[in-house]
């Protein structure tokens, strides 16, 4: 299981749920967007692991989004959806920065085995360090001065989503977005359980309270 995060751009609702539900059962973050500006607007909150955009979205196209990303120096994997099978239309996604291109209709084995690549050519699957904290993607650890933390599954979706946004602010949205779904009732006191716990076991200095936001990883 990997907590890599993926932005996927998808207008069609079924198809939208269809895959927010088949990359979160393979264990991926995702933040499902039905419109080009959502995203853009997106991108300068949060961090992300890939970018799985169709381009035939409202508002701002999925071309027009990856080349505004592309200007301001997003380097983010992109994997393209589109029903487009014309050749130059294909270039024009190449050439706004795509790393590959999926024509719907696809496999969608093929396609996770496309996510899984990339993400691997990219390094995104790689251990992720923060100072004296590792993640360990490959085995779903954390290692904390090269021992391995104790962590419940709550605990350790937490402290990867604060340690891929180190020394930046979480906030409180964005946590319970993580580690509750939409049928889950999530709670403020919750959270505190968790972040005291996990305060005592990599130091309460490490951790920052931005009261009334959320929380900050300090590397």
């Amino acid at each position: 299981m990997t907590t890599a995060s993926i932005l996927l751009l998808e207008d069609d609702l079924l198809l939208g749920e269809t895959l927010g539900d088949l990359l979160e059962d393979e264990g991926y973050r995702v933040r499902w967007c039905r419109n080009g500006q959502e995203a853009l607007d997106v991108t300068f909150e949060e961090s992300f692991d890939l970018y799985l955009l169709d381009i035939n979205v409202p508002q701002v196209d999925g071309l027009t989004l990856l080349s505004e990303l592309r200007s301001a120096a997003d380097t983010t994997p992109t994997i393209f959806l589109t029903s487009h099978k014309e050749k130059e239309k294909r270039k024009d996604g190449f050439t706004a920065g795509a790393d590959d291109y999926v024509t719907k209709p696809f496999d969608n084995d093929e396609l996770l085995w496309r996510i899984t690549a990339l993400l691997r050519r990219s390094g995104r699957l790689e251990g992720l360090c923060n100072g004296r904290l590792c993640h360990d993607a490959e085995h779903h650890t954390v290692l904390f001065d090269g021992d391995p933390l104790e962590l419940t599954r709550k605990e350790y979706d937490l402290l990867t989503l604060l340690m891929r946004h180190c020394n930046k602010t979480v906030t409180k949205a964005m946590i319970e977005e993580v580690l509750w779904s939409a049928g889950e009732a999530g709670s403020e006191g919750a959270v505190r359980v968790y972040i005291n716990r996990i305060k005592q076991l990599i130091g309460a200095e490490m951790i920052e309270n931005i009261r009334g936001v959320g929380y900050r990883l300090v590397s």
